[in-house]
């Protein structure tokens, strides 16, 4: 019955080796998982996958192999399913009735929300004041307000948040990704410089001959440093949120980047850098390292590229305390202003098609912070951000 499974897991590219699939069926005749889908799927992920940058693949090919499995092992609660009942709490408006409701601004928008948090006792649904669902107030979920603080929501609907009161989880880049990164890499080598580093070891022909030939014919063979890529690359990943939309274009930028050069450092930030960045999704709250050990680890030779939509709300790029996540005590724009001090030779990949970057406010505010240096994220757009880099490489 798991062969295969066992199967669609080798074919997807995880690592997963018979002995694993031999413990897992040790496992299930121990009834170490018995009965229930969510039992097996926890099991089967901790003894086949080693790694968290796997966790994604590994949930498709279980959803593909097992769909439909879970109603015929759990009893059914209710003959509607609960994604039905949460959409009924959602807020549908025309687009005349979201011109009539006022951004209300940021101070005014946190001041409110502390009077709400004192004031209100019980839950509300609609209505245009308290905490609550499919209303038209700014705090609450399900509901719509040019400019709000979501609370209790699984996901961004209109993207019109200025903070977000609820822990989020988000996943790293898989690195083994190898589907369409062939022209990326073929983009990127335009950044690519060669020096010879390190001992002595591969064969110089022109110079062998020549020696050989002063020699009297007698080999001599004359050894140089092998060639290697010497640009210093750093990349900072915009992760979460609105790009969700573009995990697998940014899986394949990751993926080419990491075999195309050999002084790569990358780090994760949300929305805009500010007093920290990451290198582990899972860990992000409690291992950050500070932006300003950052500028003083890697030095003004590093090329910078930061990778994200820049699509957030304005708040999150010009106000101290505007992160959507925590109360930042200075601005991203501070933040953004130290790092291309820093890194004077920096770009920003959009995956955003750029057609549609005029409707996005924070997306000029960005554009006007790199002096102009935003670029698409295709394949022609990598290859203008390299040309623009390139121009840096003495």
């Amino acid at each position: 019955m798991l062969l295969p499974f066992f199967n669609a897991l080798r074919a997807a590219g995880l690592p997963v080796s018979l002995k694993e699939h031999l413990t897992l069926l040790e496992a299930l005749s121990r009834q170490l998982a018995f009965g229930s889908v969510d039992e097996f799927y926890y099991l089967a992920r901790t003894i086949l996958i080693k790694d968290e940058k796997y966790y994604d693949r590994f949930d498709q090919v279980f959803g593909h192999c097992f769909n439909g499995l879970a109603l015929e092992l759990e009893d059914l609660q209710t003959a509607i399913p609960e994604d039905w009942l949460r959409k009924q709490v959602e807020k549908f408006l025309s687009d005349e009735e979201k011109r009539q409701l006022e951004a209300l601004g940021w101070d005014k928008l946190m001041q409110t929300l502390r009077e709400r948090l004192a004031e209100q006792k019980e839950r509300h649904q609609g209505g245009n004041k308290w905490i609550g669902t499919g209303g038209t107030s700014p705090f609450g979920a399900y509901g719509y307000h040019p400019e709000g603080v979501r609370i209790g929501q699984q996901a961004s609907r209109h993207r019109h948040a200025v903070k977000v009161w609820d822990q989020r989880e988000f996943r790293n880049f898989d690195d083994q990704v190898e589907l369409g990164t062939r022209n990326i890499k073929v983009a990127l080598r335009r950044l690519r410089q060669f020096a010879r580093e390190g001992a002595a070891e591969v064969l110089d022909l022109d110079a062998t001959i020549g020696a050989t030939a002063r020699n009297a014919g007698f080999l001599d063979l004359q050894m140089v440093p092998e060639l290697h890529n010497t640009v210093k690359l750093l990349v900072l990943f915009d992760v979460g949120g609105s790009m969700d939309d573009h995990i697998r274009a940014c899986e394949e930028l990751f993926s080419a980047v990491r075999s195309e050069f050999k002084h790569l450092e990358y780090y994760y930030f949300h929305n805009c850098v500010y007093e920290g960045v990451w290198k582990d999704n899972a860990r992000r709250h409690g291992q950050k390292l500070s932006t300003w050990d950052l500028l003083h680890t890697f030095g003004s030779d590093y090329k910078l590229i930061f990778v994200g939509d820049a699509s957030m709300s304005p708040y999150e790029i010009v106000y101290p305390g505007g992160s959507v996540e925590h109360m930042n005590e200075e601005s991203g724009e501070v933040w953004l202003r130290r790092l291309l001090a820093q890194f004077r030779h920096a770009v920003w990949l959009n995956p955003m098609p750029q057609e549609h970057w005029g409707y996005t406010q924070s997306i000029g505010l960005i554009r006007q912070l790199l002096q102009e240096r935003m670029y698409p994220l295709t394949v022609e757009g990598i290859d203008s951000a390299m040309r623009q880099l390139r121009h840096s490489v003495s």
